[in-house]
């Protein structure tokens, strides 16, 4: 059952024990104020305190620790309600997905309940009651781990005050407290803001649609393996952006996480969880022909991936955690270079990965989860090596975008994790990275990132995509959003990873936005 696809689900169920109470924020209206001044370089250096949330107001529920004889570890009878104000969850919605620094709660009627995004072996739902229960295993499946949710009384309709609790093997580890907001429930918020307009929406039927290249007026959409299907590649034909046209659907048995793709020239690369990097042949659009895997002959997850020129830098998982570097001025034919292992540091986390980068100006912007942001000189491909890094606590860091702003370099860098947030550095120098601005909305999570000229595209996860201008990077401030989520949609659990994942914009006019459960929308460029 265990199909979750966070590599590092394990480590951050470890690192919510003893988690003190949080609440999620509602997303902010677009900054509709007078125009940013021009920057000209100066900043004020910001305190890094990680990623906080707000703590809410505590609510009277508590776990208890020994229940009785017969009651197991997670029931609701391990949950002392009896502080709360219960009456109030009569006004809660039936049905819907709630979602705050504690988890979340989903409750779909006739399709079931969910806890933090797993399906609930227990659900209980009436006027008093809001609770739900489920089972996962880790994934290195030493710890079979039950999750429980208990809500305490709502203020609004909205606002569900809550508890959790862990359990590890059967045995109470950690618990917290803190508030549940629905969202995607209809009306909300707006759909859209700013001048962004839907042209077109096409459902992915296989696995989870997490990822999409542009290329040859193609939209390869890439899947991974979910609770209900096999990942694998969706080719549209988007000629006509207001009518995408399905061409071809790709799946391989045993090998069909597919988490990112990227192409050059008629070749098409596509991050491999079993195999690495996987090459197509798309000399023909919409018939893309496998080629082979590289490395090849070994077993090797390669997450995300990033091309710039010449040069492909595949960011691997496991077995060991490192980057790739193939020479692709051939690209049907690419040559490995080397394989870059991210030195880390004494305090770095008991597992740390590469997550993703980003390359810029003889650079490589190193997401390096567990250790930090580092950014490495490969201006020999060959022979790359760590300049510095910037580290916060519980590096969650996930994604970047880097360009220049009055003469230095700006690395735009957002985190994965409850309350993660959009950090702005200035990278000019790497031994001596400073933060100089930040934009957060509450405890819903950043994916991904595209900078274009003075625009920065986020995909935002349940919050959809937010345009922010960051001619002044010091003042990101969002000027557009289009809200992709919406509780109704197929697929909706309450996870902290739904909604608006992947980014493209290929310079056409259009934003290329991929939703877990939607699909490939695609939009206008501001």
């Amino acid at each position: 059952m265990q199909l979750r696809r966070r590599p590092w689900l394990g480590v951050l169920v470890v690192s919510l024990w003893g988690w003190g109470c949080s609440s999620s924020s509602p997303a902010s209206p677009p900054d509709s104020g007078s125009v940013v001044p021009e920057w000209d370089g100066t900043a004020v250096p910001l305190e890094e305190v990680g990623d906080p949330v707000d703590a809410g107001t505590p609510s009277a529920c508590r776990v208890v620790k020994d229940a009785g004889p017969g009651v197991a570890c997670g029931d609701f009878a391990t949950f002392d309600l009896s502080g709360c104000k219960r009456e109030t969850l009569a006004r809660v919605s039936e049905t819907g997905v709630f979602y705050g620094s504690v988890g979340a709660l989903a409750f779909h009627g006739d399709a079931g309940a969910f806890a933090d995004g797993f399906p609930a072996d227990k659900a209980l739902r009436d006027g008093t009651t809001l609770y739900a229960t489920a089972e996962y295993v880790t994934l290195t499946n030493t710890r079979r781990v039950r999750v429980a949710i208990a809500a305490c009384e709502a203020p609004t309709p909205d606002l569900v005050k809550s508890c959790r609790s862990f359990c590890v093997n059967g045995k109470l580890s950690g618990w917290d407290f803190g508030d549940l907001n629905q969202v995607g429930a209809p009306g909300s918020q707006p759909e859209s803001s700013g001048g962004l307009q839907l042209s077109s929406e096409s459902f992915v039927t296989q696995g989870e649609p997490v990822d999409v290249y542009v290329t040859h007026e193609r939209a390869y959409v890439v899947s991974i393996d979910s609770l209900w299907g096999r990942g694998g590649l969706t080719v549209f034909d988007v000629r006509d952006r207001a009518h995408p046209v399905l061409k071809k659907v790709i799946h391989i048995d045993g090998d069909s996480y597919w988490n990112a793709a990227w192409s050059k020239g008629d070749t098409l690369y596509v991050a491999s969880k079993a195999r690495g990097v996987l090459l197509f042949d798309i000399r023909q659009p919409d018939d893309p022909q496998f080629l082979r895997a590289l490395p090849g002959g070994e077993a090797i997850n390669v997450h995300t991936m990033f091309v710039d020129g010449d040069i492909l830098f595949a960011m691997v998982l496991d077995p060991v955690a490192s980057t790739l570097i193939f020479d692709i001025s051939n690209p049907s034919e690419p040559v490995l270079l080397d394989r870059y292992v991210t030195p880390t540091g004494p305090d770095a986390w008991p597992v740390t990965y590469t997550h993703d980068a980003f390359a810029y100006q003889g650079r490589l912007y190193v997401n390096q989860q567990g250790e930090g942001y580092v950014i490495v000189d490969v201006t020999d491909p060959s022979a790359p090596r760590k300049l510095g890094a910037y580290r916060f606590p519980d590096t969650f860091t996930h994604a970047s975008a880097v360009g220049t702003f009055a003469g230095r370099t700006i690395a735009f860098e957002g985190g994965e994790n409850y309350g993660a947030h959009l950090r702005v550095l200035d990278v000019t120098d790497p031994a001596n990275i400073v933060k100089i601005g930040e934009y957060g909305l509450g405890t819903y999570s950043i994916h991904n990132m595209l900078l274009r000229g003075k625009r920065l595209y986020v995909a935002y996860y349940q919050l959809g995509l937010r345009v922010l201008d960051v001619s002044n990077p010091t003042r990101p401030r969002e000027v557009a959003h289009y809200a992709t989520y919406r509780d109704t949609d197929p697929y909706r659990w309450g996870d902290m990873f739904e909604g608006a994942i992947g980014i493209r914009i290929p310079g056409d006019g259009f934003v290329y936005l991929v939703d877990t459960s939607r699909g490939l929308l695609i939009l206008n460029e501001l």
